[in-house]
């Protein structure tokens, strides 16, 4: 269990992350405003033909010529429909107005590998785009090992950052992007040490350790704290609330940052849970979500 990792996703589809008005005579102009699209929406196809990237929405509106194009969406759980009319630009090509994201990356944590199913965990939350704030709905994906070189330390109000160089060759295939976390197939060497995973009902509050990766590729156990423990909480990310205690962390990276969600927790020689987020205005604190939970879902997702 436990090593920086880097997640490449490609979205099935393109993602509306910004607008472009152009400006003329008559007034500002936008086609995709007025055909009703939204931040946050993914474009699935336009004139009935697939969309999965920048180049195949672009593709479509210059074949359309001028002409309106039936652009299919999704939109939270509806897949709804728009009719776009693309406007001509002074050099002769057709705008629909929007900037589209198809694919993310980042640094997360991997929390553990189930060697039983071949399968991996990680993060304990989903990757969402960093401007619209939507899942990326998963197209296809894959893990790579990552170095890491640099931490921006947190503060109150402004969480840090861990930095990292991406390994060239995946150690796994993303299979899920979940709002409990990423999972997928796992076929890279050994990693970490084997421990047992903890029933819901073993958690309990008081010191435990976290395990995580602030420099180069090897995990170092810190002194944490368990102050909170909600059974029957609505939101999975957030079943434990943890506070750093070792001074070794909170000297190094102010507390928890971004980079370390996915960092396991282990009580009592077992895993506990799986750190999943900051708390903004105190990043000595952060969230948790059950280890269980997440092997759960890993072997679902094989």
């Amino acid at each position: 269990m436990r090593y920086a990792l880097g997640v490449k996703l490609f979205s099935d589809g393109a993602l509306v992350v910004a607008f472009s008005d152009r400006y003329t005579a008559l007034g500002s102009e936008n086609p995709a405003k007025a055909a009703g699209l939204r931040l946050g929406d993914l474009i699935i196809s336009a004139n009935g033909q697939p969309v999965r990237s920048n180049e195949d929405l672009t593709s479509a509106i210059q074949a359309a010529g001028g002409a309106p194009l039936t652009v299919l969406y999704r939109r939270g759980e509806s897949q709804c429909t728009a009719v776009l009319t693309p406007t001509r630009d002074e050099n002769g090509c057709y705008k629909a107005g929007i900037w589209v994201r198809d694919s993310g990356a980042g640094i997360g944590t991997l929390s553990f590998i189930d060697p039983l199913h071949g399968t991996f965990a990680g993060l304990g939350h989903s990757i969402s785009d960093a401007d619209t704030g939507a899942e990326l709905t998963l197209l296809s994906g894959e893990i790579v090992p990552v170095t890491v070189t640099g931490c921006v330390r947190g503060v109150a109000g402004s969480p840090g950052e861990l930095r990292g160089e991406f390994a060239a060759s995946p150690v796994g295939r993303v299979l899920a992007n979940d709002a409990a976390g990423v999972y997928g197939s796992y076929s890279g060497p050994a990693a970490g040490q084997s421990v047992e995973v903890a029933n819901l009902q073993e958690v309990t509050t008081g010191p435990a350790e976290l395990w995580a990766t602030v420099e180069g590729t090897a995990a170092k156990a810190y002194a944490v704290r368990i102050e909170r423990v909600t059974m029957t909480g609505t939101d999975p990310n957030r079943n434990l609330l943890i506070r750093v205690t070792d001074q070794t962390l909170l000297e190094k990276t102010g507390g928890i940052v971004q980079g370390m969600s996915g960092s396991p927790i282990v009580q009592n020689g077992r895993l506990a849970a799986v750190l999943t987020h900051v708390l903004v205005n105190d990043p000595a604190k952060g969230y948790a979500i059950f280890a269980a939970t997440m092997l759960e879902k890993a072997d679902a997702a094989a």
